[in-house]
This record gives structure tokens, C-alpha cells and sequence, in this order.
């Protein structure tokens, strides 16, 4: 298994949960990224409806949605191996600042991309997307399940982003109170 790069060069500067937090922070801006991209193509392939058939056009935006959401899951998976191999480099105050956001990964662990693609493991997602085809189009099917995909990555990058906000604010509450003591 390859060694992933620590979010930190230097774990003995007094920056290094700021950093780390910095890193974290510019990876989730990514995911969001990567999903906004899927839904974008998502939304913007009703242009393309005049040209191409329903048969050509809804299995393309499905594998649109497929895309973004793998790659989301991806880098959030790297963003939990380059966290571990961050803390482990920590002391005991710099992890318990970075605890929240650990706990996320460890409240919200992401399945591999094999088990979300397997409509059998996703009983639930399967049986809401056949529901929506039946209802709108037989070719929806694909895109309601591939949706329902991105949902859940977008769920836990908002989690993420919560935890990534308290710790900033924690950071940034305990330098002020470093500066007024010391002023």
C-alpha cells in the first residue's frame, strides 16, 4: 500500500494544525468542486435534448453523475489517509484540535466505490430509483440512482465542512486569546 503525504513537511512547527487544517480545507473546496462539475453537466444537458436522443443523452448525463461522484469519493478517501498520516506525527493538544474533524471520517466512513455501484448492496437506492422511473422514464433510472450517489458524497463533504469551520473558529479564538493575554 503506498505511503501518503503527510498535509504537514514540518510536524515540530508551532503552524502545523493550521496547516494541516489549511490542506484539509483546500481538499474539500476540491470535492465540492468535483460534484458541482457533475451536477452542472447534469443540468446543462437539457441543451444538448433538441440534438440527441433520450436513449443517447440520459445514460451520458448518468455516467456525468457517476464521474463527479467517484472522484469525490476518491479524494475524500485520500483526504482521510493523508489526515492519518498527518496526526500520527502530532502531539496530544494538536490532535485533540483536529479530533472533530477525525471524527467525521470515523462517523461518516465512505463505502468503496464497488459497494455504491452495486445496485444489490443499495437496496434502498435501487428500489427510489426504479420507483422515479417508473414514474417519469425507464432511462431516469440510471441518473435517480447515480444521483443518489452524489447526494450521499455531498452529505458527508458538508460534514466535513462543518468540522473544518469549528475547528478554525477554535483556532482562531484560542490565537486571540493568546494575543490579549500577552498584550
Amino acid at each position: 500500500m503506498p505511503e501518503f503525504k503527510s498535509y504537514s513537511d514540518n510536524p515540530y512547527r508551532e503552524t502545523v494544525v493550521n496547516e494541516i487544517v489549511a490542506g484539509i480545507d483546500r481538499d474539500v473546496e476540491r470535492s465540492e468542486d468535483i460534484l458541482m462539475l457533475g451536477l452542472a453537466t447534469g443540468m446543462f444537458s437539457s441543451l444538448l435534448a433538441p440534438i440527441a436522443p433520450p436513449h443517447v443523452l440520459l445514460p451520458l448525463v448518468a455516467l456525468a453523475f457517476a464521474l463527479s461522484a467517484g472522484f469525490a469519493r476518491i479524494n475524500y478517501q485520500n483526504m482521510q489517509k493523508r489526515l492519518s498520516a498527518s496526526i500520527v506525527q502530532l502531539n496530544y493538544q494538536q490532535r485533540a484540535v483536529l479530533s472533530p474533524i477525525a471524527r467525521v471520517f470515523a462517523d461518516f466512513p465512505m463505502e468503496p466505490l464497488e459497494d455504491s455501484l452495486n445496485p444489490l448492496k443499495n437496496v434502498k437506492r435501487t428500489w427510489k430509483s426504479v420507483l422515479g422511473g417508473i414514474i417519469m422514464n425507464p432511462f431516469w433510472i440510471p441518473i435517480f440512482y447515480m444521483l443518489g450517489m452524489q447526494i450521499g458524497e455531498e452529505k458527508n463533504v458538508y460534514e466535513l465542512n462543518r468540522a473544518i469551520i469549528g475547528v478554525e473558529q477554535k483556532i482562531k479564538s484560542a490565537t486571540i486569546q493568546l494575543e490579549e493575554s500577552d498584550a
